[in-house]
């Protein structure tokens, strides 16, 4: 898929949408602005990026731009731009918690104290647990 030329400012919107953090700003001797944003990821990596402002038009070449995609934001270019465009965050691999899991102190409690194995409540849905424990404090279990 063919993209546009990315700029300064699409750089800093992916950032935004992805929430990275600001960490800090920095003038150097030439008066040139640099940002630095971070993003640390579920496997204890932490992503930095660099955006020099002020945040305008000015594209990047392609050479730096692979730089930045691959070593810093660590995203394809397609990825890049559906978040940048889109508000489409990257997939980090972070884990998704189905809708209808059961919660981790229902399930503590299902097997430690009402004894049912982990296999059998593994297959359990949500009210069928609910139940399990309800009879169980009743006494009908």
């Amino acid at each position: 898929m063919r993209h546009p030329q990315p700029t300064r400012q699409a750089h800093e919107k992916f950032c935004r949408v992805e929430e990275w953090t600001r960490v800090r700003d920095a003038r150097g001797r030439t008066g040139t602005h640099h940002v630095t944003y971070e993003l640390s990821l579920k496997d204890g990596r932490i992503l930095r990026t660099r955006i020099s402002h002020p945040v305008d038009r000015t594209t990047y070449g392609a050479r730096i731009w692979g730089h930045i995609l691959r070593d810093q934001l660590e995203v394809t270019d397609d990825e890049f731009w559906a978040c940048a465009r889109d508000r489409i965050r990257p997939d980090r691999g972070e884990p998704v918690v189905p809708l209808d899991a059961l919660p981790a102190d229902l399930v503590h409690l299902l097997i430690t104290r009402v004894g049912v194995d982990e296999t059998t409540v593994a297959a359990m849905t949500k009210d069928e647990a609910v139940a399990r424990v309800n009879d169980y404090w009743m006494g009908r279990d």
